[in-house]
């Protein structure tokens, strides 16, 4: 305590003289001298603390993840979050999850399930977006059946081949055989079958879908133990993982010739009426986003995500030994489930993977028609596909992260140009200096960080730190969606107010990290493009969530 120290020297002096001998006047000295004493040491700790205060993450580097025994002591006995999910929020952005129970976290933080939904509750939804993803796995080979008929017809005509004939012939030479073969399951039909067999039969209702699509088929009559044994076998299926095969499997023994218009009304469909899963519903009330894109696209991004999948790296096979074990049979199955081609020079876990990518890439394109499908979303889910074993778990908390990165793939990039512009203010704000040389280099639209923007950081950092970037960004949206960051004192416990674009914070982050060499080196935006190309694998990812929680304090009010 220098500061004190020299206080009580000059108080000493003041009062050690020869008026010491007593008096107000002394007295009120010395209670003076206190109180500036008490100031000079108020601002000694600010000023040599002034990076902490600055941001209060400073020490973030030195939290540990979330553990499974934290996880479990997070909840209730009715299963609820304590707190509303405010510890579960603030132990995640301080210092990310451990791998071994992402699959059970990400959920909440995803919005697949609310912060302050109880145990029940998280089972009705799972049991329903069970159901949703189904159904829209059904619409998806039924549009490819159609597909594929149609081209079989075009085929047989130009090659001058009678309806019928050599059709099975063609479907091996093309690697799909409708899409599961008929020799593997010898009690379901082929599309063509079920489609023609049930011509004239009204179609099932709404519920009579969803019951067909999540249950055994089972006789009208069963006594009293083969109905135990029968729902006992039902709560197993429930339990079980449900994969792009097994959906095929059910679909194809209840598709029916359904209008376009109820089956439109009857699948799950993206809305804008909320931010929650729970807020989709299965019903006429959940309206779908109209698209004015012709039907024609599906069979487009049905071409684009099957290239993009079977291209897809194998940086997530360390964070998954369970798909890497994979049979190859069983891969060759998946991807002929989904009619994958090509893919005969690939090892099995990535036959599987590709088979998977495609499944819920195709599921999303029906259930998102205004977005369909665009390269660059592929990179988005494989690195939940590592984690999330069950296919439906996996498309809901995808749909639930392109709740915000839709934006990005918006085919007029107004929500492109907005983060953009976003950026470039925080640059603005930050370092003017830095801006004006942007401005000098026809580079103020920070259009070099176009990348960065689109797929989040996934191709700037390695597979682990993109998992710990996104899970402190979903975080921060889990925080907001559930209105934590209203309260103030609530506020006070999560450190720094949360915020929908942290990820546009850690971009400008990174690049004011290169300020010096960007002012000092770079004479043109494709320097700076080529260095921002390059950052892949060097960026300290805790670092710059330090830098971009910093910015986040220090800018949110002017920028939001």
């Amino acid at each position: 305590m220098w500061a004190w120290g020299c206080v009580e020297r000059v108080a000493a002096g003041l009062l050690g003289g020869p008026l010491a001998g007593g008096g107000r006047w002394n007295t009120a000295v010395a209670v003076g001298v206190t109180a500036a004493a008490g100031l000079v040491v108020v601002a000694v700790v600010v000023s040599s603390r002034r990076g902490g205060l600055k941001s209060p993450w400073w020490r973030r580097r030195r939290k540990a993840p979330l553990t499974s025994q934290e996880w479990r002591g997070l909840f209730t006995p009715e299963g609820k979050l304590q707190d509303g999910g405010v510890k579960l929020v603030k132990k995640v952005r301080s210092g990310g999850i451990e791998p071994s129970i992402r699959a059970l976290v990400w959920p909440f933080l995803l919005g697949v399930y609310s912060l302050d939904s109880s145990e029940a509750e998280r089972d009705a939804v799972k049991a329903q977006n069970r159901k949703g993803y189904l159904l829209l796995r059904k619409h998806c080979l039924r549009k490819s059946a159609y597909s594929m008929e149609d081209s079989k017809q075009s085929t047989n005509k130009t090659a001058g081949v009678p309806e019928g004939g050599n059709s099975s012939e063609k479907g091996e030479e093309s690697g799909c055989v409708s899409p599961v073969e008929s020799e593997e399951v010898p009690k379901n039909p082929s599309v063509e079958e079920a489609i023609s067999t049930e011509e004239g039969n009204p179609c099932l209702s709404t519920e009579q879908e969803l019951q067909d699509d999540t249950s055994e088929t089972k006789p009208e009559k069963m006594d009293d133990s083969q109905s135990s044994s029968s729902s006992s076998n039902e709560e197993e299926s429930e339990r079980s993982d449900v994969t792009h095969v097994e959906t095929s499997r059910k679909d194809l023994a209840s598709v029916c010739e359904s209008s376009l218009e109820d089956e439109q009304e009857s699948i799950p469909r993206y809305s804008r009426t909320g931010g929650n899963m729970d807020d989709i519903e299965l019903s006429k009330a959940a309206r779908p986003v109209k698209s004015t894109r012709a039907i024609e696209d599906f069979e487009t991004w049905q071409r684009i995500i099957r290239l993009d999948a079977v291209r897809a790296n194998d940086e997530w096979v360390s964070y998954s030994p369970s798909q890497t074990s994979v049979s190859r049979e069983k891969a060759i199955e998946s991807a002929k489930a989904v009619c994958l081609k090509d893919y005969e020079h690939l090892e099995p876990y990535r036959i599987y993977h590709a088979s998977r990518l495609v499944a819920i890439l195709e599921a999303y394109a029906i259930y998102d028609q205004e977005i369909g499908y665009c390269q660059g979303m592929s990179d988005l889910l494989a690195p939940l596909l590592a984690v999330l074993e069950e296919d439906d778990e996996a498309f809901w908390c995808f749909a639930g992260f392109m709740r915000k990165a839709r934006h990005n793939f918006r085919l007029d990039e107004v929500g492109i140009r907005r983060q953009l512009n976003m950026v470039a203010r925080i640059i603005k704000y930050k370092d003017f200096h830095l801006y004006r040389h942007l401005e000098m280099l026809q580079a103020e639209d920070c259009f070099f960080v176009y990348r960065m923007v689109v797929v989040m950081f996934r191709r700037e950092l390695t597979f682990e730190q993109t998992l710990c970037l996104w899970e402190v960004m979903w975080a921060d949206q889990a925080a907001n969606r559930a209105g934590i960051a209203k309260s103030s004192w609530r506020r006070m416990r999560l450190g720094a107010p949360p915020t929908d674009d942290l990820l546009l914070y850690a971009i400008a982050a990174s690049v004011l990290q290169k300020r010096k060499l960007i002012i000092e080196s770079y004479s043109s935006m494709d320097e700076i493009i080529r260095e921002c190309n390059s950052m892949a694998g060097q960026l300290d990812i805790w670092k710059l969530l330090d830098d971009a929680h910093d910015l986040v304090v220090t800018l949110h009010d002017r920028i939001e």
